[in-house]
């Protein structure tokens, strides 16, 4: 395919217009191009001839562009329409790293790692931006058809219907307001965020994501009005009362970004100055998709942690015990456990809130209280299912603890978490919920206390020098520490300038033995079990968060945040 010729009489770029174009979309706040396009009096062709002449690069016509087969697969396309860029070939199969913006060179070198110098180097072209953005939308349409969905799909009659999020629509959308939400969660999906942060101040709302468990500041909206109208529009989504700002309000509702249905849970809650909202993403087909190939190897444990878990869930009956705070990863190890075990011979079934991974041939029961099914509710009447396995999401209160260890005494093996800072925590709260102390040590099997470590970022991550006090806050001493490369992320684009980038599970497993039973059912001390568990070989969760640290993995201060 032969790219249009630049024409050898076409306008020249120089240097002062370039820099004029520069000053003017800066004042403008618009790209460089449509500044240069203004500011030179050039039709499109006229500009992109003299571009391509500059840059020396070939440039494409519309009707060459949608030729083109786009490579999603090597660069998916919300990055491409983000950062402006595209991969795509010819009818000979011929790659070309697809330009809108020749000025910025650190979109293309970006796409050129991801595209990857083992395959060959992709033919640069350049097009003009407009006419990029119109092949991106034909491009999501037919993505969208593909998938099945389209605007008619609106009109259906289900209990939930997805909102769909595009760019053109944010783009088009004449309300700055839904602008500015649709933008949001379109943002933070690309970001991989796991929540939406939108907290009202004095005259303006703050903008955060968490992203690998951290808060990361986005924007700030000015004005108190657009920060109610912002969190009004929430309510609409999530379906709430509009009116009522003096107490906390939850709902959920979809939305349908890139031919994908997100889940958002929305908890609202009133303030001094209005009030806050907080958006808990979940992209089911995500989930799904990492269920089919989860594993505890996947989840950066290391080797004597999942020998112990995997131990654990062999058992053919008892209780296996994951606790850990909000957000530490406790629901995903269950699974890789399940998905472990699961053989198709055995009845599994699980009862959620909600219901995160979908895994084949298992019976999967999301909670609904206000239809009346608890998690002590179902599970009884998980127990007239003839079940094999049974997964209980969380366990929140006294009656589903008795259920749930009833179950474990006779002959079901039960996966199951709660919320505690340690595996010795559980004891306490178990007994406190009375649970008989006898029968719990007999039904129990083991215990895993689970975090999330953030992992350093690999672009940015340099070694570093730990202070005698950061050493002596962690326990630590120089000669402990001999040999140790610790290192910390300095901050760059690919982490936002947090100096993390993705996060690992890290654990303590207690197995138990005889004389744990019987220390647990003589309701012995605290002091008294982890002396026995220690004996027993327990490893303790900030030992094994350090070893992280001396491998350079992670820094002190994340060991000491999260494992401290």
């Amino acid at each position: 395919m032969a790219a249009a010729a630049t024409n050898s009489a076409s306008p020249t770029l120089t240097t002062t217009l370039i820099d004029q174009a520069r000053l003017l979309s800066a004042q403008n706040d618009s790209a460089l191009i449509r500044s240069l396009q203004q500011l030179t009096g050039w039709d499109a062709e006229e500009l992109m001839q003299a571009l391509g002449a500059r840059f020396g690069y070939p440039v494409l016509p519309m009707r060459v562009l949608q030729a083109l087969r786009p490579d999603f697969e090597r660069i998916p396309y919300t990055e491409c329409a983000q950062r402006g860029v595209l991969i795509a070939s010819d009818e000979t199969d011929t790659p070309h790293l697809v330009l809108g913006d020749p000025f910025d060179g650190a979109v293309e070198n970006w796409a050129l790692r991801r595209y990857g110098m083992h395959a060959g180097t992709p033919r640069v072209v350049l097009v003009h931006p407009d006419d990029l953005q119109a092949y991106f939308a034909q491009q999501e349409q037919q993505l969208r058809a593909m998938d099945g969905f389209d605007s008619a799909s609106a009109g259906r009659n289900d209990e939930e219907v997805a909102a769909v999020i595009t760019l053109a629509s944010i783009s088009d959308d004449a309300s700055p307001v839904v602008r500015l939400v649709n933008s949001t969660i379109y943002d933070a999906l690309k970001l991989q965020a796991s929540d939406i942060h939108l907290e009202c101040d004095a005259g303006c709302l703050h903008v955060l994501y968490r992203i690998d468990g951290a808060l990361v500041p986005i924007t700030q909206v000015q004005g108190q009005d657009m920060a109610e109208q912002v969190i009004s529009r929430i309510k609409v989504m999530a379906e709430l009362d509009i009116a009522e700002r003096r107490i906390p309000q939850d709902g959920r509702f979809k939305v349908r970004v890139n031919h994908r249905e997100i889940d958002f849970r929305v908890s609202v809650m009133p303030n001094i100055f209005g009030e806050d909202a907080v958006l808990r993403l979940l992209d089911r087909q995500s989930l799904t998709e990492e269920a089919r190939a989860l594993r505890l190897d996947n989840l950066g444990l290391d080797g004597h942690t999942i020998a112990a878990i995997r131990k654990l869930a062999s058992k053919p009956h008892g209780m296996l015990l994951v606790t850990g705070p909000t957000g530490s990863g406790k629901t995903t190890t269950l699974y890789a456990a399940i998905t472990e075990i699961h053989t198709g011979r055995d009845k599994i079934v699980t009862i959620e809130d909600p219901v995160e991974y979908r895994l084949p041939r298992v019976l999967q029961i999301p909670v609904n209280e206000k239809k009346g099914l608890t998690f002590a509710r179902g599970l009884r009447s998980i127990l007239r299912h003839d079940p094999d396995k049974i997964m209980v999401g969380e366990i929140r209160d006294d009656e589903t603890a008795q259920i749930a260890v009833q179950a474990a005494l006779t002959g079901h093996l039960v996966f199951t978490t709660v919320h505690a800072n340690n595996v010795f925590d559980v004891l306490g709260r178990f007994l406190h919920m009375g649970v008989d102390a006898y029968s719990f040590a007999a039904a129990l099997n083991g215990i895993v206390a689970q975090r999330l470590l953030r992992i350093n970022c690999p672009h940015c991550a340099v070694e570093v020098e730990p202070s005698d006090d950061e050493l002596a806050t962690a326990g630590l001493s120089r000669a402990q520490v001999d040999g140790w490369i610790f290192k910390a992320g300095s901050g760059c684009g690919h982490c936002r300038g947090i100096g993390y980038k993705g996060r690992k599970a890290v654990a303590e497993v207690l197995i138990l033995d005889d004389m744990l039973r019987e220390l647990i059912a003589g309701k012995a001390p605290i002091s008294v079990l982890k002396e026995r568990a220690a004996q027993a070989g327990l490893r303790a969760l900030h030992d094994t968060a350090l070893q992280w640290a001396a491998r350079g993995e992670t820094t002190l201060e994340e060991v000491m945040r999260v494992a401290g």
